[in-house]
């Protein structure tokens, strides 16, 4: 073989062995690299992504509650008053409305949304009865159909407010309906007010009467006399 032959044998003959070496090392620092890089940002992500699921499942269970909630209908709880079938309170609320539903009937309905300790924390519970007035201004119904809208770590409060427009904790033993309930939604863990909080408007907070009434001031008057028998009717007749 010839001296030329020989150098061009040796220019085509490929890595040494120490360049083979180098090039395995620098490989290593970049996926050593690329490993650090991803167990420090997939976390996040992860975490990003249940935020997100469960600021969807959160609006939805907002949905449903205002949807809920603007139905509810001026509805008295027994035959021995007139003032209407509310119960609220800042963690539950108890009203009554057109049942609705694949499995209910015609009629109404009484909706309780209150919430329930349980394993995971707090929880938003919705239950249903049908609607039964009674002689008395005690309701007995056995609710069923429970449905979760709010898990832990957020936790609801309500809040209504009447036609002062000024939000109060509680409204209860009320002649009418409040116009608006505010649903505020606080995730426990930092004390923090979540923007997905709203508020929704009662379309019916008025008995049917009172649109015949020359002014609101007389319809509450009316609604504050006890309903007479039907005995005390014919006499008056």
């Amino acid at each position: 073989m010839t001296v030329p032959q020989l150098r061009n044998n040796r220019t085509i003959a490929g890595f040494t062995l120490l360049e083979a070496l180098v090039a395995t090392a620098l490989m290593g620092m970049i996926l050593a690299a690329l490993a650090t890089i991803t167990a420090q940002w997939l976390p996040n992500w992860n975490r990003g992504m249940v935020r997100v699921q469960r600021n969807e499942l959160v609006a939805r269970g907002l949905d449903r509650l205002a949807g809920d909630l603007a139905t509810a209908e001026f509805i008295s709880g027994s035959r021995e008053t007139r003032k209407p079938f509310f119960d609220g309170a800042s963690r539950s609320i108890t009203f009554v409305r057109t049942a609705l539903g694949p499995n209910a009937g015609p009629g109404l309905e009484i909706v309780r949304i209150a919430e329930v300790n349980s394993t995971e924390g707090p929880i938003l519970v919705r239950t249903r009865a049908p609607f039964v007035p009674l002689n008395n201004d005690r309701v007995e119904s056995i609710f069923t159909d429970p449905v979760i809208l709010l898990r832990a770590p957020y936790q609801l409060s309500f809040s209504y407010a009447g036609a002062d427009r000024n939000w109060r904790k509680e409204w209860r033993q009320q002649v009418q309906l409040p116009k608006a309930i505010k649903l505020t939604v606080r995730d426990n863990a930092t004390q923090r007010i979540l923007s997905i909080s709203t508020a929704t408007l009662i379309h019916r907070e008025l008995p049917a009467e009172c649109i015949a009434a020359k002014s609101l001031a007389e319809c509450l008057t009316s609604l504050l006399r006890p309903p007479q028998s039907a005995e005390q009717s014919a006499t008056l007749r």
